[in-house]
C-alpha cells in the first residue's frame, strides 16, 4: 500500500517511514522541514533538520516538501495513498504560549486539512495528540516517593476528566485537534482515531528543553553539559519508544477501531526524570552537572497511561524496554555526536 506520513522527517514521522519501507510499502513523506525547535537548541540546525530527509531517502521514503497548512498542496499528495498518519504538529509547550497563533495554524488548521483530505478521498487516518489534554490537576493526585512521585492507580485511562487545572495554548489546540477526529467519525463516518501519545523517545530525536527530554537528558549527557531539572527530578512519565509508537499506527490500520487511545509505555516503562538520570550514568558513565529551576507554567508532573483499550481494541503493546531502548538513544548520540556541537549552549 502507500502510506503518507505528515511531518515524515521529524523525529515520530521518520520512525514510522522507516517502519512501513521495512514492510515493504510504498512511503510519501510531507514535511515543511520547519526550524522552530532546532533553532532553540544550539545544535547544528542545518545539519539537523536535514539528517532525517536524508537518512529517508537512502531508504526509498518519497520525500516532499510541504506544509499541511497548504490545502492544495495536501490535497494533490495524498489522493492516491491508502493511509494517512499525521504526525505533523507544533508539539512544544514553551512554543505554544510564546506564539499561539503558530501553534494554532499547525495543529487546528493542519489537522483540519489532513481530515478533509482524508474525508475527500476516505482514506483511514491517525491523529497525534498528547497526554498533556489531561491538564496539570493531576498534580494534585500524587504523592512523593523516594525517587518518583506515586500515584493509585498508577496508569490513568481514556475516560480521566480533560483540561484540568492551569491551561495553555497547546491545550487548546491538541484538545481541538481531538474533537475535529471524532466529528469526523461520527458526522461522515471517517476510520479515524486519535492517539494520546506520552514521552517518546529513541535514535533520531534532536531533543532540547522544549520538547524531547529523554534525548535532550541523553545528548548533555554524552556531551558533559549542564542539564536542567524544571521543579523536582521526581516528575514521572512512562515512556515510549520510537519503533513502538511506530507500530501502534500499524495496529490501527490493521484493526479500525476508530477512537481515542492513550499510547504509552505503560505502568512496565514508568520512570522519573531523576531515574532516567541515574539509568543514562549507568550506561555512559558520565557524572552529569544537574541543576534545579524553577517549574514550569503547564507542567504535568505525573502520566502514566492506561493502554487496555489499545491491548485490547488494537492489539497493540510496547515491547522495547527503557534500559534498552535508553542504550539505543545514547548509542545513536555518540555515533551523531558532531550534529550536537553548534553554537554555544
Amino acid at each position: 500500500m502507500k502510506v503518507l506520513v505528515t511531518g515524515g522527517c521529524g523525529f515520530l514521522g521518520s520512525h514510522v517511514c522507516e517502519y512501513y519501507r521495512k514492510m515493504g510499502e510504498e512511503v510519501v513523506s510531507f514535511d515543511n522541514l520547519t526550524k522552530h525547535e532546532l533553532m532553540r537548541t544550539g545544535y547544528d540546525v542545518e545539519g539537523a533538520r536535514f539528517y532525517n530527509w536524508n537518512n529517508l531517502k537512502e531508504k526509498g521514503v518519497s520525500l516532499i516538501e510541504g506544509d499541511i497548512q497548504s490545502r492544495e498542496d495536501l490535497f494533490e499528495v495524498i489522493k492516491d495513498c491508502n493511509y494517512i498518519i499525521h504526525t505533523a504538529a507544533q508539539p512544544a509547550m514553551t512554543i505554544a504560549i510564546e506564539n499561539p497563533e503558530l501553534d494554532l495554524a499547525t495543529n487546528v488548521v493542519g489537522t483540519f486539512n489532513v481530515l478533509e483530505a482524508a474525508r475527500k478521498y476516505d482514506i483511514p487516518v491517525v491523529n497525534c495528540s498528547t497526554i498533556h489534554v489531561y491538564g496539570n490537576k493531576i498534580n494534585e493526585t500524587i504523592k512523593e516517593g523516594n525517587t518518583k512521585f506515586i500515584r493509585e492507580p498508577p496508569a490513568i485511562d481514556e475516560d480521566h476528566p480533560i483540561l484540568q487545572g492551569k491551561l495553555t495554548p497547546l491545550h487548546a489546540s491538541k484538545r481541538t485537534t481531538e474533537i475535529y477526529v471524532q466529528t469526523y467519525i461520527d458526522t461522515y463516518g471517517l476510520e479515524a482515531a486519535t492517539f494520546r501519545l506520552t514521552g517518546m523517545y529513541g535514535p533520531r530525536q534532536f531533543g532540547g528543553e522544549d520538547h524531547g527530554w529523554v534525548a535532550n537528558f541523553a545528548i548533555r549527557t554524552v556531551l558533559n553539559l549542564p542539564i536542567k531539572i524544571l521543579g523536582t527530578d521526581k516528575q514521572v512519565r512512562d515512556i515510549l519508544y520510537a519503533s513502538d509508537a511506530a507500530s501502534a499506527f500499524d495496529a490501527f490500520y490493521k484493526n479500525r477501531k476508530s477512537g481515542l487511545y492513550n499510547i504509552g509505555g505503560g505502568i512496565d516503562n514508568i520512570i522519573s526524570l531523576g531515574e532516567c538520570l541515574e539509568l543514562l550514568r549507568k550506561i555512559t558513565g558520565v557524572e552529569q552537572d544537574i541543576r534545579f529551576e524553577p517549574a514550569r507554567l503547564g507542567d504535568l508532573w505525573y502520566f502514566v497511561c492506561d493502554i487496555t483499550k489499545a491491548k485490547e481494541k488494537l492489539k497493540w503493546e510496547p515491547k522495547v524496554s527503557n534500559e534498552k531502548g535508553i542504550k539505543k538513544l545514547v548509542d545513536w548520540v555518540k555515533e551523531n555526536i558532531v550534529l550536537f556541537r553548534g553554537e554555544k549552549r
